[in-house]
C-alpha cells in the first residue's frame, strides 16, 4: 500500500512540475534544412599564430570530428564544392599558474585558447560568428616531469578544442533558423 501511494506520490509531482512551466522554454534542436540551402562543409586547417606546438592540428581535428559525429552536414574535402567553408587561426594558447601548495608550487595551470574563424558561404559571403565564444578555458595538474606536465597541457588544449568544436557547430545553426 505505501508502494502504491509512494507513485500515487511521485506521479503527481511530476504532473505539477509539468504544469508549472519548469519545462517552459526547452525544446528539441532540429537541424534538418536549418542552414537553408548549406548541405556541405569544407574544414581547412587552421593556422597557428600561438606559441603552443600542435595547437592547430588538436583543434582542427576537434572541429572536423564534431562535424562528422554531428552528422548535420556533409564533410567534403575540395572546398570549391562545398556549400561552407571554415577556416581560421589560433590566435593564442595562454598558459597561467592558478592554483599554489604551502610553498608556493604551482598545482594547477590554466590554459586558455582563442580561436578566430572563417566562415564563407559558396558565394563568398561571410557568415558571421560571436567572437567571444570562441575562446574557453580548462585546467590541468601540474607535474614535476616535463613529460607528464606537456601531456596534461595538450589534454586540456584537446578540451577546450571539444568545446569550441561544439560551440562553432551550434553557432552556424542557431545563428540560421529565422
Amino acid at each position: 500500500m505505501d508502494r502504491v501511494r509512494a507513485v500515487v506520490a511521485l506521479a503527481l509531482v511530476a504532473a505539477s512540475l509539468s504544469g508549472s512551466g519548469c519545462f517552459a522554454g526547452y525544446e528539441l534542436v532540429r537541424y534538418q534544412n536549418a542552414l537553408g540551402d548549406v548541405k556541405t562543409v569544407a574544414i581547412e586547417a587552421l593556422e597557428n599564430k600561438s606559441f603552443e606546438p600542435g595547437a592547430d592540428a588538436i583543434l582542427s581535428d576537434a572541429i572536423v570530428s564534431e562535424f562528422l559525429r554531428r552528422g548535420a552536414l556533409e564533410l567534403v574535402d575540395d572546398e570549391a564544392a562545398a556549400d561552407l567553408v571554415i577556416g581560421g587561426v589560433v590566435e593564442e594558447v595562454v598558459v597561467q599558474s592558478r592554483t599554489f601548495s604551502s610553498i608556493q608550487f604551482a598545482l594547477e595551470y590554466a590554459v586558455t585558447v582563442r580561436l578566430k574563424l572563417d566562415v564563407r558561404r559558396r558565394d563568398g559571403s561571410e557568415v558571421d560568428l560571436d567572437e567571444r565564444v570562441m575562446q574557453e578555458s580548462d585546467l590541468y595538474f601540474a607535474s614535476a616531469d616535463v613529460e607528464a606536465m606537456r601531456k596534461n597541457r595538450e589534454e586540456a588544449v584537446r578540451r577546450v578544442g571539444v568545446v569550441l568544436a561544439g560551440r562553432l557547430h551550434d553557432g552556424l545553426f542557431e545563428r540560421a533558423v529565422p
